[in-house]
């Protein structure tokens, strides 16, 4: 390999290195919502049930207040409230609902490798949830957008 060749390589490295943590940074694409007027990132991490409808409850009025298409609402789940997103949750067709309204709700990949490794058995999860690697990522990647952060 001749020295072109060889600062061609290392070039190429040195890019792919400094492009790799911004890819990583963004857990999904923001919301496409072009009109939103607000944007709202609700953080759900515990599995109490009164926290949950709670977080349903300022989505769901958050829609209605300023019309679905003037706010983006976004639930990031993590640790112990990805509960609410289980096919067995009460809660399952309120989240749905909102899901079909515009809002989208995220579950942490990392609780969900971390509960199969605890378990043996992957959990499972609703479709209408949009998984992100890491759900607090996706919360600081979201508030460095112009979301403001909801801690009902």
């Amino acid at each position: 390999m001749n020295i072109l060749t060889l600062l061609r390589v290392l070039a190429g490295v040195a890019v792919l290195a400094t492009t790799l943590p911004c890819s990583r940074a963004q857990q999904v694409p923001l919301q496409d919502k072009p009109f939103a007027e607000h944007k709202i990132v609700l953080q759900l991490s515990d599995n109490d049930p009164r926290k949950q409808g709670l977080v349903i409850s300022v989505a769901n009025n958050l829609m209605k207040f300023y019309d679905p298409d003037k706010v983006a609402v976004e639930i990031v789940a993590f640790g112990p409230g990805i509960e609410l997103l289980r096919p067995e949750n009460p809660n399952r067709k309120l989240v749905e609902s909102l899901v079909a309204q515009g809002a989208r709700v995220d579950i942490c990949l990392n609780t969900v490798d971390t509960l199969e490794r605890d378990t043996g058995k992957r959990p499972q999860f609703i479709a209408a949830a949009t998984p992100v690697q890491v759900g607090v990522a996706q919360i600081l990647f979201l508030t460095e957008n112009g979301y403001t952060l909801v801690k009902p």
